[in-house]
């Protein structure tokens, strides 16, 4: 038995797919609680293109972290909440992770593990942000945002990425995939931007509390803009 995480985005395009995916932010909790295996999830919408804070209401996602990946597969495949998800959205994708490393918390608890189980063939590497922003701190910290992210645009090593949070504007997390542990440390501390960002959260203390966490990829189930982003995972 060893705990894995996954991360499931869901797509809704029409009006009343959006309204049934926000109600459910609220009613998919008590399901949610009786899953088996099921040791910690996250109801997440998610913000538009470029970590703009203004919600976009045609993506959701939703964060798990399992006992084991058979559990996982219990819920994906025989769960009635999965297939009213699966009914109502027009997309959906589902990437199943090992846990490297975590920094910090998250709602006061330490979530991921660090997996015994990584592959060291696969050079995929994803990583979670999470952080509670201090009121007082709001407009300063999402007034640099998109200087830090700039570095993103067109980054070649980049794969995928987009802001997700449990409440819009104050509790923001980031996802994002990368094609190997260099391009993420090339981001991480050859981007002025980046390393200005992290001056900046330790001069100003803008959070309350904050996350980070890395993990590798290793199933990627589902199509995203019409295909699977990580095909190679299936191969």
């Amino acid at each position: 038995m060893s705990q894995i995480t996954t991360l499931t985005f869901f797509k809704y395009p029409n009006f009343k797919g959006k309204l049934w995916a926000f109600w459910m932010m609220q009613f998919a909790h008590k399901p949610l609680s009786r899953i088996k295996g099921l040791q910690v999830y996250k109801l997440m919408g998610s913000g538009k293109a470029g970590f703009n804070p203004l919600p976009d209401w045609t993506v959701y996602s939703l964060l798990q972290v399992w006992d084991s990946e058979a559990d996982a597969l219990v819920f994906f495949s025989r769960s009635e909440l999965m297939s009213r998800y699966r009914k109502k959205s027009s997309e959906q994708w589902t990437i199943y992770m090992k846990g490297i490393m975590a920094k910090g918390a998250w709602s006061g608890k330490k979530p991921f593990d660090k997996s015994d189980a990584l592959d060291a063939e696969n050079p995929l590497i994803s990583v979670i942000t999470r952080a509670t922003i201090k009121p007082n701190y709001f407009f300063k910290f999402w007034k640099y945002v998109p200087t830090s992210q700039a570095p993103l645009a067109g980054n070649k090593g980049l794969i995928y990425t987009k802001g997700i949070g449990e409440v819009p504007f104050l509790q923001m997390a980031t996802f994002s995939i990368w094609k190997d542990k260099a391009s993420l440390m090339d981001f991480a501390y050859n981007s002025k931007e980046h390393q200005t960002a992290i001056k900046k959260t330790r001069d100003l203390d803008w959070y309350k509390e904050e996350l980070f966490s890395r993990f590798q990829p290793y199933k990627s189930v589902g199509r995203w803009g019409g295909k699977n982003p990580l095909p190679e995972l299936n191969s």
